[in-house]
């Protein structure tokens, strides 16, 4: 019994510092309610139902989603929907109210409104739970019979909404066959509730309630299997027994089992950037993003990279689609960019912080969504590259395997990097062997039979183009790149299970005649292999730096030239562009080992963006409520963020560990937990101050040998031996064993 009290003193202990850590810097408030979608609303999610707050006093909006609503099919790309709306119509018709403050508590996933009217206080709470598959909206005030009004629920396709027992319900068909459900019931305190008709539709009336709770759940008869031809269970009963399920619980319960949820995920990482201060936080977060140009707000820094691993939570839970776009969120049945799968960039960086930032559960959406496409591609591919084995894919993707746009030939190359990635970070044998390898193998087939021999012995990617700009032609730096990180990749999987070992050698034969990175006349990494780039092009993609990030072929421990051309390169593009275009800047320049250009990029980020016309190459920033400007709301640049800082303060890439490769003298203290490392680390703890390491405690999750790479030498559990580039431990580790190293 003494040992549990003590393992329990513990665990309060550890929470009590994560919570210091934390202490009032992970909130986003506001002091008026939000009227634009895109700019101000708070974004809810569960992984697959997905709400905005809007917080409106007299007349409340909460707009919904659910992930697999989608149009098209397997031929047609469609778009992803917008699926409603519930409307909060309260009958008080005063206007005046006091002592507002809309927030999105990042800590707990739960988003509140309160304020004061008549001498009253209200308060709300929203939170969307993942165990129990709904969105919560809870209503109290300190008056009883305070809240008199109507309730509606709307659907974006028109279809017919219904009373029912319990409340109100829709049901509809997309043209693409594909059902759809939703349901809205409410449980009530004190007062009276019956569902009326109100111009001709059907409404929830409440009458001098003293509080209230909406429960919401909707779904889709969708499936990833195309074997039951992308079809499912109808949604009309999923949605009531989840609805059954929630309703007779407490609101606390509810409330609480969220919680424990989310922060099962969210707690395992922490960051601390200066000092424990509430720096801005006491500002509503448009007036914190303003001041920031003024002045330093390191805390506001840390928060962003926060929000980015809340929103994954929020976005891409397992067992669902992946985040595309925006997400899950969308306001639109014609959203920008059809608010898809887009394979040359962006549905792969929403994925670059899950691993370092210890998220390896919102990882597998995107793995089983690559899975879930190949029969689909391998059948398109054929049409287009007759004879070859494998599959790639187009720009533009949606959930059934339906393509458009551009033929994007490295994409599924790209795609494959991530299943390599998982391996490289938990070192799951099994996964590799039984999913990972053969979708590898596969994606190597196709390049190996794609590729173009030449007389000379030189192997490159035919018509390739350098997205999004520049002509189609071959050996294009960004295909080769691509290619190279895909058969290393490949090989080294082959090794590890130890098959195929044959074509493994094949491979890695072919990937040594790989076209190499050039070097220009102006010192840059040429972006075609004719020297034709030009010094003054800033266009917002820098494609042909796939090998600096987030490849491992240019690193600055083994290769300075490429290093030195890439830095180059990077200078020419400049530092403003649209807001991934930065995030992935950031990434860049904390490979580059530049601390102080990645920060300056990161400073770039935090402006406040306007709601206006898109101009990819002068947009960028975020909105009022911290989401990302591409221009317009795109979630790439929200996750792209905490990766890029992720990197600045630990990199595992290039065959070692380095803690603070890219610090900058922005941040001279700070404290950082729970970052993971490729060959199954886990960063316990690592703390500096003025800008030199004064603890670093990490945890072998796997028993794979470590090498770690220190700027200084520290006094620790192993020796530290000098070497050119700082010091270096070396040593086969054990499963669970904890090294830690200390300032002297």
């Amino acid at each position: 019994m003494k040992k549990i009290w003590m393992i329990g003193c513990l665990l309060v202990a550890a929470r009590l510092l994560s919570a210091q850590i934390n202490a009032g810097s992970l909130v986003i408030w506001d002091n008026r309610p939000a009227t634009d979608w895109m700019t101000q609303a708070y974004p809810i999610g569960n992984g697959s139902l997905g709400a905005m707050v809007f917080g409106g006093v007299g007349r409340e909006r909460v707009q919904f989603n659910e992930s697999s609503l989608w149009t098209g099919d397997e031929q047609e790309t469609g778009a992803y929907q917008a699926f409603g709306d519930v409307w909060i119509n309260l009958d008080d018709s005063i206007t005046a109210f006091t002592h507002y403050r809309r927030e999105l508590d990042l800590n707990t996933a739960l988003a509140r409104v309160s304020y004061e009217k008549n001498d009253i206080r209200f308060t709300r709470t929203y939170f969307a739970s993942h165990p129990q598959q709904v969105v919560a909206v809870h209503f109290t005030a300190s008056k009883k019979g305070a809240y008199s009004g109507d309730i509606r629920l709307t659907d974006m396709h028109q279809a017919v909404v219904v009373a029912s027992n319990k409340g109100l319900q829709v049901t509809g068909i997309l043209e693409n066959g594909l059902q759809y459900a939703a349901r809205l019931e409410l449980k009530h305190v004190g007062g009276t509730v019956k569902v009326i008709e109100k111009e001709g539709v059907p409404v929830i009336r409440i009458d001098k309630a003293d509080g209230f709770t909406l429960l919401l759940a909707a779904a889709t008869n969708y499936s990833n299997q195309r074997s039951q031809g992308w079809r499912g269970a109808n949604p009309l009963p999923v949605v009531q027994k989840r609805l059954d399920e929630a309703a007779p619980k407490t609101l606390s319960r509810l409330q609480q089992e969220h919680i424990k949820d989310y922060q099962s995920w969210f707690k395992r990482t922490s960051l601390q950037l200066g000092p424990v201060t509430k720096s801005g936080s006491n500002l509503p977060a448009r007036d914190r993003v303003l001041q920031y140009k003024a002045g330093t707000d390191p805390a506001l820094e840390a928060l962003l990279f926060q929000y980015g691993r809340y929103l994954l939570i929020s976005s891409s839970r397992r067992g669902g689609l992946p985040a595309n776009l925006q997400g899950i969120w969308n306001d639109s049945n014609n959203p920008p960019w059809r608010s898809d799968y887009h394979s040359n960039i962006n549905i792969q960086m929403n994925y670059w912080l899950a691993l370092p930032t210890n998220l390896p559960d919102m990882h597998h959406p995107y793995l089983d969504y690559i899975n879930s496409m190949r029969e689909v591609k391998k059948a398109n591919t054929q049409k287009e590259y007759p004879g070859v084995r494998g599959w790639t894919v187009k720009t533009e993707n949606n959930i059934f395997g339906g393509e458009s746009f551009l033929w994007n030939t490295p994409g599924s190359a790209w795609y494959a990097q991530a299943l390599w990635e998982h391996y490289a970070f938990l070192q799951d044998t099994v996964y590799l062997r039984q999913f990972a390898y053969p979708i590898l193998k596969e994606i190597t087939e196709f390049w190996d039979d794609h590729l173009k021999r030449r007389p000379d012995g030189t192997v490159v990617a035919p018509n390739g183009w350098s997205p999004e700009h520049g002509p189609h032609e071959d050996g294009v730096s960004h295909d080769q790149q691509i290619v190279y990180d895909l058969f290393t990749n490949y090989t080294e999987a082959a090794a590890i299970l130890k098959i195929d070992t044959a074509y493994a050698r094949h491979i890695s034969e072919l990937r040594s005649r790989l076209l190499a990175p050039k070097i220009g006349k102006w010192g840059q990494l040429q972006e075609w292999e004719t020297d034709r780039d030009d010094p003054k092009d800033q266009h917002r993609h820098v494609s042909h730096l796939f090998g600096l990030h987030p490849g491992r072929q240019f690193s600055v421990t083994h290769t300075p030239d490429l290093i030195a051309a890439a830095k180059k390169t990077l200078i020419a593009r400049g530092d403003a562009s649209t807001g991934w275009s930065m995030a992935w800047k950031m990434n860049f320049w904390a490979r580059l080992q530049d601390g102080d250009h990645a920060y300056k990029i990161l400073n770039n980020f935090i402006k406040l963006a306007g709601s206006g016309n898109v101009n990819y190459d002068n947009g960028g920033g975020i909105y009022e409520n911290l989401l990302c400007a591409h221009p317009p709301f795109q979630i790439d640049g929200n996750l792209g963020y905490p990766a890029g800082i992720a990197e600045m303060l630990l990199q595992s890439h290039a065959g070692e560990i380095q803690v603070l490769p890219a610090l900058p003298a922005a941040w001279p203290e700070g404290i950082v937990k729970g970052l993971r490392a490729r060959g199954g680390f886990e960063i316990v703890e690592l703390s500096w101050k003025q800008g030199q390491v004064t603890k670093l405690v990490l945890r072998s999750e796997s028993g794979m040998p470590l090498n770690l790479l220190l700027p200084y030498q520290l006094k620790g559990d192993l020796p530290l031996h000098r070497e050119a580039n700082g010091y270096r431990a070396t040593a086969v580790t054990r499963v669970g064993q904890v090294l830690s190293w200390g300032k002297k």
